[in-house]
């Protein structure tokens, strides 16, 4: 009995240890204990699992495309016909907020009866690197604005391959833009480049100019 009761208490000893001993071990080992996610219980008819409660946007260890900015869409290219470097014209002057659900909202300087809120989504394609699909859905040529209403369009689609910086406070890269007929047909495409300023709680309007 005694050899038994002491062969008990050995084992139990070594789980003692073995369990102080995993935290260092780990530690030790150089695992990121930001790649540990956090578990979270749910039951469900009576069976249990664990479900991860991970970041959406899986930017923990630096900086995040979420948040407001301003935004400025420079052509290079219409129809598929290069535009004089000296002419470049600024086809939208913007304000975009990224939201942690990977979707987009933007507001346009342009008039509100030409349509200038629409929407987008957006996915994380490497170290600061992002995409966005942006869908204006109907609105107006802006030709005759602002002097009045423009004529009806079907919408647009804009797509945009942007790099954020290091700090986290600007964005570049390039999009294309192509606006579309009420019968479904192209109404005129651009090529470009994009620049976005992080807005905070100290932007002055009058750096939106």
């Amino acid at each position: 009995m005694k050899t038994r009761n002491c062969s008990l208490m050995s084992a139990v000893g070594a789980l003692v240890l073995a369990v102080a001993i995993v935290p260092s071990v780990l530690a030790q080992c150089g695992i990121n204990k930001n790649y540990i996610k956090p578990a979270t219980w749910h039951s469900q008819l009576g069976s249990a699992h664990f479900m991860h409660a991970a970041l959406f946007d899986d930017d923990r260890d630096g900086p995040s495309i979420v948040g407001m900015w301003h935004v400025t869409f420079t052509a290079h290219t219409m129809n598929g016909n290069p535009i004089p470097s000296n002419a470049y014209p600024v086809i939208d002057n913007s304000m975009v907020v990224f939201h942690s659900d990977r979707t987009e909202i933007m507001e346009s300087a342009r008039p509100p009866q030409d349509g200038n809120f629409c929407l987008g989504v957006w996915e994380k394609t490497g170290v600061r690197s992002y995409y966005v699909n942006h869908l204006p859905w109907l609105g107006n040529d802006t030709t005759n604005a602002p002097s009045g209403i423009g004529n009806p369009t079907a919408g647009a689609q804009i797509t945009e391959r942007v790099s954020l910086s290091e700090d986290g406070n600007q964005y570049s890269g390039s999009f294309t833009l192509v606006a579309y007929n009420l019968d479904g047909s192209k109404a005129v495409t651009f090529t470009g480049a994009l620049a976005g300023t992080r807005i905070t709680t100290s932007t002055p309007f009058s750096s939106l100019f």
